[in-house]
């Protein structure tokens, strides 16, 4: 279940930022499709990560974890709206990688991410 969660993590960030290049460059059918993907992407790593929540003895840092993770979530969704929207998206971008170095360190750090290596 651990690699389902982290595979498809790495699957949407590489379709958010093709969904992002496809918006940028003014293919709007392509990015739409994309997104569209990215976001039943986005219904996988939420049924795998409440899946693994619940799975283990939950204490509060998973449970941090897991709002990070859906912080993450709701950061790419905007980004790729205000993109579309050609608005400034810079503060969602600085929230984006606060909260992808946040999740990244509670993924690894948690004894369950130590199973990984």
């Amino acid at each position: 279940m651990i690699h389902a969660h982290m595979t498809a993590w790495f699957l949407a960030l590489v379709l958010f930022f093709v969904a992002l290049g496809l918006h940028k460059s003014g293919k709007e059918k392509g990015a739409k499709i994309v997104q569209m993907v990215l976001r039943l992407f986005y219904v996988l790593i939420l049924l795998t990560g409440f899946g693994l929540l619940f799975s283990i003895n939950i204490n509060l840092m998973y449970v941090l974890k897991a709002a990070v993770g859906l912080w993450v979530i709701a950061m790419l969704e905007m980004i790729l709206i205000r993109t579309k929207k050609n608005e400034k998206a810079s503060i969602l971008w600085i929230q984006f990688i606060v909260a992808v170095l946040l999740v990244l360190y509670l993924g690894f750090s948690l004894p369950l991410g130590t199973y990984l290596f």
